[in-house]
Order: structure tokens, then C-alpha cells, then sequence
């Protein structure tokens, strides 16, 4: 028998984060579908982008991944005491746009189950047919988030010496609040960046978020590495007035969690390209530590 899942249901189990789920439900075959509708309402709208609005690629992968999260956290949680959070995503593709006015529908398909860890096929939908896929692992952490208070200052912070600041990221990215994501940009060179995002619990992806455990989702560190290479991208001559748009993400891997009050140094890496597609590597650090890391794959298009 199908099980449904209402809206108070998923705002229960997804207590702390941004809720991109409507309705969902188990089905038979132990397949988990959900819809959500896309309003021009939706605040990531005014900044991703103002002139041209698109649902960020990263949003739909965090659709994806609260749809097996709901899949599989009985099993790996039963409690609900702990953190599913997705450890690795691969073969992720993004196809179509998904823009104001369409609905997705999101399916989950539980590959393996086993020993604290979860591995899913996901899609999502539009009226248009697929619009992104990706293969994801959840795994299982505690709950705890300590930082002691850090060094300051440290050779990240802002300084006469950096590279860029939020003006001249403005007049370079498209992006804007509340999808604008990284704060300066330290330095850079034809291929490789450096840019620095500090962590609040002001801001606005941390708004409902348990202020024992101010976790971001890895879905959102996608997005930061992605725009730390937008800014390198978009910087060259050759590509003024374009803009960069998610591709594909071969695989991204998250070591640690990351949160409000921590300062991220994100390391990205990509060459310059001979067509509008382009690859790179990304690594975001905290404390110096390795925390997250991608291989994306880009295209630069006109506005």
C-alpha cells in the first residue's frame, strides 16, 4: 500500500532546512515520487537570475536529495536524532531549465541500503520531459557542530591586498541576493582562483536552521565552488556580458561538515576552454582543513 506524505509530515522530518518538497509518496515498488511547484515567489529567484530567472541546478539536486533522505531515513536514522546528508553525488547532469511557472516531479530509486549508507538513482521533471539527473550516497553523521573561536586575524581575510571585492564581483557574476554566495576574491590567474566565503547564521539559507547544528548542505557548497570558477570564467575578455551555467557535476565529495560561523577558502581550477563547455576542479577548506571538493563541467552562454 502507498504511503503519502503531506506537507506537515516533510516539514517535521526536514526540520532546520530549506524544504523543497510538497508532496511525496512511497509507492509499491518501494519507489519514492514527489512534486513540488515552482513560483515565481520563490526568493532564490531574485538572485539567480534578476533579468532571467532559472531554478539553480543546485537546488534541484538538494530536491533530489531530500527525496531519498525520505527514502532511507528510517533505516538509517529511525530516530531521527542524527544528520543524512549526502556524502557523495556523481553523474549528476543537468538537461533543461526549470523556470517560474513549471512544476517538477522527483523520483528516487534506492540502489543499495547497507551498514549506514544509502546509494539512489535520482531524476527530476518537468512537463518539458527530464530536466536533471544524478546518482547520490547518503550516509549518517552526528549531530554535533563545535568550532573553537579562530585565529584573527588570518591570512584569508580581507585586506588592501585582495584580489576583488563584492563591487567588482557584482559587476562580473549575475548573481544576487540571496544566491550570491562568495564575499571576495583573494587572487587569480588565468586558470586558478582563490575566493573566501564567511558563513553567518544571518543569512538566509540558514534561516530555519537549528542553532545547535547551523550545517550547510552540500548542495549549497556546490554552488559556492561553482561561482568561485564563474568569477574566473567570466573575468576573461572573451566572455564580457556572458554568463555561466551548471552542466554537469562528475563528482562531489563532502569530508566534514561546514556552518554559520566558519570562513571557507575555495580553491578552483579551470582552464580556459576552445568551445563554450569547459571542465574544472574545485576545493573548499575550513580551518585549513579539506571539507568539500568538485569536478564540474560548465557552459558559457549569452545572457
Amino acid at each position: 500500500m502507498s504511503r503519502y506524505f503531506d506537507l506537515p509530515a516533510l516539514k517535521k522530518l526536514f526540520q532546520g532546512k530549506l524544504l523543497l518538497l510538497d508532496r511525496a509518496q512511497e509507492n509499491d515498488d518501494k519507489k519514492f515520487v514527489a512534486i513540488k511547484n515552482i513560483s515565481v515567489n520563490e526568493p532564490f529567484f531574485a538572485g539567480h537570475f534578476p533579468e532571467h530567472p532559472i531554478m539553480p541546478g543546485v537546488l534541484q539536486l538538494e530536491a533530489m536529495k531530500q527525496l531519498a533522505e525520505l527514502a532511507c531515513r528510517e533505516t538509517l536514522d529511525p530516530e531521527n536524532k542524527q544528520d543524512v546528508y549526502l556524502k557523495c553525488a556523481t553523474r549528476v547532469k543537468f538537461r533543461r531549465p526549470v523556470v517560474p511557472g513549471d512544476r517538477i516531479k522527483i523520483e528516487a530509486e534506492n540502489l543499495s541500503l547497507d551498514e549506514g549508507k544509502a546509494e539512489f538513482k535520482t531524476r527530476l521533471f518537468t512537463a518539458s520531459g527530464l530536466a536533471s539527473e544524478a546518482q547520490l550516497l547518503l550516509e549518517v553523521r552526528s549531530r554535533e557542530f563545535i568550532r573553537e573561536l579562530p585565529d584573527f586575524p588570518n591570512e584569508n581575510d580581507l585586506s588592501g591586498q585582495t584580489g576583488l571585492d563584492i563591487n567588482a564581483i557584482r559587476k562580473v557574476l549575475p548573481h544576487r541576493y540571496p544566491f550570491l554566495l562568495i564575499d571576495y576574491v583573494q587572487e587569480w590567474t588565468d586558470e586558478n582562483i582563490r575566493v573566501v566565503k564567511n558563513l553567518t547564521l544571518d543569512e538566509p539559507f540558514f534561516t530555519d536552521a537549528d542553532p545547535a547544528y547551523p550545517v550547510l548542505q552540500e548542495s549549497i557548497l556546490c554552488e559556492i565552488a561553482a561561482q568561485a570558477g564563474c568569477v574566473s570564467v567570466l573575468s576573461r575578455p572573451e566572455n564580457a556580458g556572458k554568463i555561466a551555467v551548471f552542466m554537469a557535476i562528475e563528482k562531489a565529495e563532502s569530508f566534514f561538515p561546514v556552518g554559520a560561523g566558519d570562513q571557507l577558502l575555495v580553491r578552483s581550477t579551470l582552464p580556459p576552454a576552445k568551445t563554450k563547455f569547459g571542465r574544472g576542479t574545485g576545493e573548499i577548506l575550513c580551518d585549513g582543513k579539506l571539507a568539500f571538493q568538485i569536478q564540474m563541467m560548465f557552459a558559457v552562454v549569452d545572457a
